[in-house]
This record gives structure tokens, sequence and C-alpha cells, in this order.
């Protein structure tokens, strides 16, 4: 199966899906999803940038978001003096 084939079958993979949920995603977005989703399970921005096919790591950074729970939990040093 071609590049254009195997991206085409995930497109209507998606299509469909969507149509159950009612929302409107592309796969670029799940791209992201799936970077951010990684980030907020502790996987390393590294491997991150691996499994994306990144050579930059700048672009990792571009395609991961940090969400507010995950920023509001976070602890200052000076929390523990």
């Amino acid at each position: 199966m071609g590049f254009m084939n195997y991206s085409t079958g995930l497109q209507n993979v998606l299509k469909q899906s969507l149509k159950k949920i009612k929302k409107t995603v592309t796969l670029h977005w799940l791209r992201h999803s799936f970077a951010t989703h990684h980030l907020e399970s502790g996987t390393d921005m590294r491997y991150i940038q691996v499994i994306l096919g990144h050579q930059s790591s700048r672009t990792t950074e571009i395609y991961t978001h940090v969400s507010n729970k995950r920023l509001q939990n976070i602890r200052s040093p000076f929390d523990d003096l």
C-alpha cells in the first residue's frame, strides 16, 4: 500500500469515527493530541520526537501542549521550606 493510499485510508477511518462523535478533527490535530497525551503521561520529549519523526526538538515542542491542570499541580521548591 503506497503512502497516499495509507493516508487516504486513515482519513476515511477518521471521517467515519467523527460522524459518530460529531466533532471536527483532522489527522494533524490527532498528532498534536497524541504528542500531548504522551508528554502528560511522562514520556520523555526526545522519545516523542523520535515517534513523530521530527528532526528538530523545536518542532516537537510545537506539537505538544501543556494542560493548565498540570501547571496548577507544579509545586515551588519554596513550598517545602
